[in-house]
């Protein structure tokens, strides 16, 4: 079975475009399980609504290993709240994952209803996971991993508070095969509608300066927020 885990906050606007797009898949021994931070909005009913599981959550990583607790799948699938997979991704996410006996994997991304800068950004950012994922692997967004993996490694540390999951991520390499499934789904484009573009450009590039010079990010020098985006 797979267990597909979204951590949310505040999320009524996109997550029923999330399910949406997993009701709609050809794939059917999963469930979904909603952790959910504390939203003041109808993000829990929504998740209701589609007959999710839905659990305590917090800031992503503890969200995520909430999650985890309570996955009865022996594979997990970690989703963000703000995106969207195209027809058949499940289906032939999981059997490119068993056929390359992978323990972890990651994927292409792509914006969704993105301007022409974010497509260019993505392509490249795309192309430079590929490059880099013998000694840095990425994952961004959507994570595949092996449950007994995931325990091994102690899941996501919460103590890590932007970009917890190319840690977890290299971590996990160190225990089984990583690889790069060439799936890709689609985010959405709200952080750099609010933030700016260049703001967060900055802001990404040099998170990964620190993270493969210095190491995790435990501080929030980056200021970064789960989910501000209510007014979007």
């Amino acid at each position: 079975m797979l267990s597909i885990i979204i951590p949310t906050l505040n999320e009524e606007k996109y997550l029923p475009l999330l399910l949406d797009s997993i009701k709609k898949q050809n794939f059917f021994n999963c469930e979904i399980i909603v952790a959910d931070g504390g939203s003041k909005d109808k993000t829990v009913e929504v998740a209701e609504k589609y007959e999710c599981k839905v659990i305590e959550g917090g800031l992503l990583p503890r969200g995520r290993n909430n999650g985890a607790k309570l996955a009865k799948g022996d594979t997990l699938l970690f989703l963000d709240a703000d995106i969207v997979l195209p027809p058949n991704f499940l289906n032939n996410a999981v059997n490119d994952f068993n056929k390359r006996n992978l323990g972890i994997a990651g994927f292409l991304i792509m914006p969704l209803n993105g301007k022409r800068i974010d497509k260019f950004v993505h392509l490249f950012f795309n192309k430079y996971s590929a490059l880099i994922q013998k000694f840095s692997p990425h994952v961004n967004g959507a994570i595949l991993v092996k449950k007994d993996v995931h325990q091994a490694i102690g899941g996501f540390d919460e103590k890590i508070v932007f970009l917890e999951d190319y840690p977890y991520a290299k971590a996990a390499r160190k225990l089984t095969k990583h690889g790069l499934i060439k799936e890709t789904f689609f985010t959405s484009m709200r952080r750099y509608d609010k933030d700016g573009r260049l703001n967060v450009y900055i802001k990404y590039f040099l998170a990964e300066l620190h993270i493969l010079f210095l190491g995790p990010i435990r501080s929030n020098m980056f200021n970064y927020k789960f989910n501000h985006y209510k007014d979007t």
